[in-house]
Order: C-alpha cells, then sequence, then structure tokens
C-alpha cells in the first residue's frame, strides 16, 4: 500500500453520478453541475446534496426550498463541463448552452429537455445548510424520457476527469 493524500478521498468516495440542479428566483432560472449527493431514504425518496454558499445557485435553494435535479447522459458530457465552469451571475446558461427548459410539476425551477431524467424536490431539512451547505431533499415528482434508452451517466473523479458508467451486472439474491 502507498500512502494516497487526504485531499483525494473524495475521488475514492465519489457518490454517484454527475447531476444538473436547476433553481429558479424572482423569475431567473439557474442551472449548476454538482456531484455531491446521496440517497437518505427509500420512501419517501429523501437526497442529500451539498451546494456550496459560493455557488449562485445557493441563495435561490436557500430561499425558495426547491430545485430539480436532472440527470445527463454521457452525450451531454461536454455540455456539462461547459456549464460547471461558468456562474450563472454573468450568464443564462440555459440559453448559452442550448438548453431545453420544461415546465415542472411541482416546483418552479424548470426540467432539463436534454436530460434522460428529471426529480422534483422540495428542501425538507436545512439543519446542515450553515456549516455544510448540506440540504436534505424530498423528491415529489420525477420523470423520465422514454426515448432515451439505457442512458449511460458520468462521474466525476477530479481534476477534469470522469467515468463512464459501463456494464451491468445481475447477480441472484439468493432470495426464493
Amino acid at each position: 500500500m502507498k500512502s494516497l493524500p487526504l485531499s483525494k478521498v473524495y475521488q475514492l468516495l465519489e457518490p454517484g453520478p454527475v447531476v444538473l440542479l436547476t433553481t429558479a428566483i424572482k423569475g431567473r432560472t439557474n442551472v449548476m453541475v454538482m456531484s455531491w449527493h446521496m440517497m437518505l431514504e427509500f420512501t419517501p425518496p429523501l437526497i442529500a446534496c451539498v451546494v456550496s454558499n459560493r455557488n449562485h445557485s445557493y441563495a435561490a435553494l436557500r430561499a425558495t426550498k426547491e430545485c430539480v435535479i436532472a440527470l445527463p447522459a454521457r452525450k451531454l458530457a461536454a455540455t456539462v463541463v461547459k456549464i460547471g465552469n461558468c456562474s450563472g451571475r454573468r450568464i443564462d446558461k440555459f440559453e448559452a448552452f442550448g438548453l431545453t427548459a420544461l415546465p415542472a410539476a411541482r416546483v418552479a425551477p424548470p426540467l432539463i429537455g436534454e436530460c434522460f431524467a428529471n426529480i422534483e424536490c422540495k428542501v425538507i431539512d436545512t439543519r446542515f445548510v450553515d456549516a455544510y451547505g448540506l440540504f436534505v431533499l424530498e423528491a415529489v415528482k420525477a420523470w423520465r424520457d422514454p426515448v432515451q434508452k439505457n442512458p449511460r451517466t458520468i462521474h466525476h473523479r477530479g481534476h477534469g476527469v470522469f467515468t463512464v458508467d459501463g456494464e451491468i451486472v445481475r447477480f441472484k439474491s439468493g432470495k426464493k
């Protein structure tokens, strides 16, 4: 074994696919890239996510307590990187990157038409926001694009490196 710098630990425990988080406040929408999230509960679906107070989306999420988590497939990877490398303070990212904002059913932030799935969420717990930027969300409506079959998600490995999910493996649980 070789010692690993502690600054690289997050690369070992990457929590899941890179997602896009949309917010809306005072008629203005925004989209940011997020990879720090995890499921907390099955029913109702609860999701924890970290949004830094340095992100433009933070103030909208904190004020409105709602968002959409959109899941991009591999074909959007280059666009996802571009979205993550600029601020919504300066540009309208939907317009700049040709994203289709679709109306959500239960929240004000839009769905992203190019993504294979969208999850409408409401913030239900903010106890860890000040200390860690951690919001607990409840999924209140979910959407899936039936046209996008077997989408492959992207996973952040750090410093501009990503992996793409690959082979699906099924194991029998042993239950009868």
